[in-house]
């Protein structure tokens, strides 16, 4: 197949997504120079519509942002006004005081946010200062030069066929050219994924680790509601199944964030992290908090949970890598989106001085170093490094207690008596073989607390145009039924928090069936699969969950 002609447009800086670290970007190139030529390519039909996060914002990336953000009516509306943790048991809890926690988990001076708020609230500050900002515009491929540099993307390509060939109303998309190219893509970006392996950027680092992260908006009896509460939990439903654990934030308007999130180095291919969530619902605590109440929003997303062992080099001739596709997440707190404004506005600083250098398609090292020296990134991050590793190897109790000492050292101390742990293996390679595990029997959702998958997909406002080729490849068609079914029971059946995967058929009339229409984008299938055979890519601009206020 021959390659389509193209436009090209010219730009100083190209940011590819529109979520908090490379909207952070955007605002501050025009703040340091207005007449910088910024754009910024986002694949939701609107800003916000892919962004899903907790969320509980500590304002420390924001603040250094625009400092004014109050008086400029960013929507921070519910600060935080308690904590409580909780280790789960089946019919009961057991709290944990606060005062036992490592001073780091004081959610004092941060607020419950919707981040696709917060996200299309920046965009308008954006637009204001010049900056153009296009929705509904997937990026499709890197644009390299002779040199070897990155140069640019392709954005805007619809119109295939399924078969991949060119429609009748096909559209080639444009090159949009950058002096540097930002990419703020989220977890597991395709164009970032790319670039890591052309330029073998995870070299010497611990493998990336990741979570599944589900949420739904709650609207619950106004008697229950306490506008400002933060809610954790740990323990039960998950057991000695996976690592993983829950949030549940009272924002306003009697609305809760209800949300479960599983480690993904789980072994049991039967774990169904979908069904985990729903189970957890029907815990005496929540379900008396949720009875009554109406689930208005649903969605996924992958998190990346590797921390500062695992944080690639974030720069290459020509593009740097943004926010979580570097993996800024502070697992204990669950929290990145702070250090992803960090990451944009520090990547902005260093293409900006580039730029007023005469440089471009250079390495932006001053950014990489930032990120990797003693900043405030390396100073959130650094003290919770061994957290994730610990609850690894020693489970919920020893992992979280031998975890709550290491922060408390850190806090204490500024060291670690374990040094720096490291992750092992990817969370693909930890998946366990079937005829080593028992398979899990999870109770049918009632329809009141808990919800079969499809019906909460259609909570997320999904849509696909059905006509164009799945986003969602296999490297070999074949294994899906010929390995992973006879291996590992073909776990893409419960890890896809939307149904995608199926097997349809017995025995040699068995099929491997992708429902990519209901794809939520949360980047599982490119994580967990056992035989690393799914690749995510973006489906034409537009398409996907349409998120409200997540």
């Amino acid at each position: 197949m021959s390659e389509p002609t193209r436009e090209s447009m010219d730009y100083d800086v190209v940011i590819v997504g529109a979520g908090p670290a490379g909207l952070s970007a955007a605002i501050r190139l025009k703040q340091i120079n207005a007449d910088l030529n910024v754009v910024v390519l986002e694949k939701g039909s609107e800003v916000g519509a892919h962004i899903l996060s907790g969320a509980v914002l500590d304002p420390v990336g924001l603040n250094k942002l625009m400092p004014d953000w109050k008086e400029q009516g960013a929507p921070l509306n519910v600060p935080v006004r308690e904590d409580k943790f909780y280790v789960l048991g089946e019919a009961g809890s057991m709290r944990i005081p606060n005062a036992v926690m490592p001073r780091l988990m004081n959610n004092h001076g941060n607020y419950i946010v919707s981040m696709g708020n917060v996200c299309r609230w920046m965009a308008e500050q954006a637009e204001a200062m010049g900056v153009e900002i296009f929705p509904g515009m997937s990026c499709s491929e890197v644009v390299y030069g002779e040199d070897g540099s990155v140069k640019g993307v392709v954005a805007g390509e619809f119109g295939r066929n399924p078969d991949g060939t060119p429609g009748d109303s096909y559209e080639p998309g444009m090159e949009l050219r950058g002096k540097y190219v930002l990419l703020a893509e989220g977890v597991r970006g395709s164009l970032t994924k790319e670039v890591f392996a052309k330029y073998d950027l995870q070299k010497d680092k611990c493998p990336q680790k990741f979570g599944l992260g589900m949420k739904e908006i709650w609207e619950i009896d106004p008697a229950k509601h306490q506008e400002g509460l933060v809610m954790h939990t740990m323990g039960w439903p998950l057991g000695k199944n996976a690592g993983g654990g829950s949030f549940i934030y009272h924002l306003d308007n009697n609305q809760v964030y209800v949300g479960f999130v599983v480690h993904l180095n789980y072994e049991n291919p039967y774990l169904y992290p979908y069904a985990e969530f729903q189970r957890f619902k029907h815990h005496p605590m929540v379900a008396e908090l949720l009875k009554g109440g109406k689930r208005v929003a649903y969605g996924a997303r992958a998190i990346a949970e590797g921390g500062w062992q695992s944080m690639p080099k974030a720069v290459a001739p020509g593009v740097a890598i943004l926010g979580c596709g570097v993996g800024l997440v502070n697992v204990p707190r669950i929290k990145g989106n702070h250090n992803a404004m960090l990451s944009g506005i520090e990547a902005a600083e260093a293409a900006a001085a580039a730029i007023a250098e005469g440089r471009g398609s250079d390495e932006l090292t001053a950014y990489d170093d930032f990120l990797h020296e003693d900043g405030p990134i390396a100073k959130d991050l650094k003290p919770v490094r061994n957290v994730k590793p610990l609850w690894s190897r020693y489970g919920l109790v020893g992992g979280v207690v031998m975890g709550g000492f290491d922060m408390w050292t850190n806090s204490l101390f500024g060291a670690s008596v374990f040094g720096t742990l490291k992750h092992n293996r990817s969370d693909a390679e930890a998946t366990g073989k079937a005829k080593n595990h028992t398979p899990i029997d999870y109770p049918k959702p009632d329809g009141k607390l808990s919800f079969d998958r499809l019906t909460n997909v259609s909570f997320s406002m999904t849509n696909h145009e059905e006509s164009q080729p799945s986003h969602l490849k296999l490297k070999d068609p074949a294994i899906p039924i010929a390995v992973n079914l006879p291996e590992y029971a073909e776990p893409a059946r419960l890890y896809c928090p939307a149904g995608v995967y199926e097997v349809v058929g017995e025995g040699a009339e068995a099929r491997f069936v992708i429902n990519f229409q209901n794809c939520v984008h949360c980047k599982t299938c490119d994580i967990k699969d056992p035989s690393k055979n799914i690749v995510w890519t973006v489906p034409q601009g537009g398409d996907g969950p349409n998120y409200p206020n997540m």
